[in-house]
């Protein structure tokens, strides 16, 4: 099958790498890179499927200006929830691909181990369960496939995680311990699955791969760019000396964002993710430790 998959960044490279086990793939970005099978966006819009790796904050203002919608099936290989409007992703893309059209990527997947051919499994979310099965069908040997109509469920898991992510770095550099590490992550998850009720998510999605896989891998090492935010942040570090030190986006920042302002909003209760804001905004991070266990 012929895939073209936009933003060479690591997770689009590593996504080209492995798609590429079974499929023709090509690749481009914003930026001319020296890869293979590198071409131009136009060429690689005239494919019938396409993976799109843009960051969630970057991607409404990339689909208004260079995206052409002529039927292609896309799958979203992003995670996060637009800070500026507090859009989900699934929001975001709806102004440009049919409900049909569409599947979101999901589940424990770390770049560099992908490229390593190290084996994981995901969750190809769509409404259109023939176009979930066949980008699942896409997928390598070392990568298990399932599939899921809740993309919901998936959107809400995958931004989520990335801001308790943030908080269990702080946790990793205040040197809390593990038995903090643990019961940070286990409430974060129920923290997250509260939330994605607001929104019609599944349960299963949050005990599954999509959500405590996820969840357990992003908030559990340096490998995780929000992970190391959060270890940025416990050494009261500036968010501009985080992200110069990264030289990523870490999607956990704008997310926690977006949830402070759909929490005001809507009035909901997420101790976690406002701890985050907090942190990002300067506060210190052991008044931080004690709010959250007080609240």
């Amino acid at each position: 099958m012929l895939i073209g998959v936009i933003g060479a960044g690591k997770w689009g490279s590593a996504l080209a790498f492995a798609l590429s086990e079974k499929n023709e793939v090509f690749i481009t970005s914003r930026t001319p890179r020296d890869v293979k099978n590198f071409v131009s966006l136009e060429e690689i819009l005239q494919c019938k499927y396409l993976v799109i790796a843009i960051p969630a904050q970057q991607i409404s203002s990339w689909l208004d200006e260079h995206f052409v919608f002529s039927g292609q099936k896309v799958l979203v290989a992003a995670k996060g929830i637009e800070a500026t409007t507090g859009k989900f992703l699934n929001d975001i893309y709806g102004k440009h691909v049919p409900d049909e059209n569409i599947a979101f990527l999901s589940g424990p997947s770390f770049a560099t181990e992908v490229q390593k051919s190290l084996p994981t499994a995901l969750v190809v979310n769509a409404h259109n369960e023939e176009v979930s099965e066949k980008f699942a069908s896409f997928f390598p040997s070392f990568i298990k496939t399932y599939t899921s109509t809740d993309v919901m469920g998936a959107e809400v898991a995958g931004a989520y995680k990335n801001v308790i992510a943030i908080a269990a770095g702080v946790c990793e550099g205040l040197g809390l311990g593990k038995n903090a590490a643990a019961s940070l992550i286990s409430r974060g998850l129920v923290e997250m699955q509260r939330f994605g009720h607001v929104y019609g998510a599944k349960d299963e999605s949050f005990i599954g791969l999509s959500g405590a896989g996820d969840l357990f891998l992003t908030a559990s090492s340096t490998m995780s760019r929000n992970f190391r935010v959060g270890l940025g942040l416990a050494k009261r570090k500036t968010q501009e000396q985080i992200l110069n030190d990264l030289g990523e986006v870490a999607e956990g920042i704008g997310t926690a964002y977006a949830l402070h302002e759909i929490a005001e909003v809507k009035d909901l209760y997420l101790p976690i993710a406002h701890e985050v804001y907090e942190l990002l905004e300067g506060k210190n991070p052991y008044k931080s430790l004690k709010d959250l266990l007080s609240s």
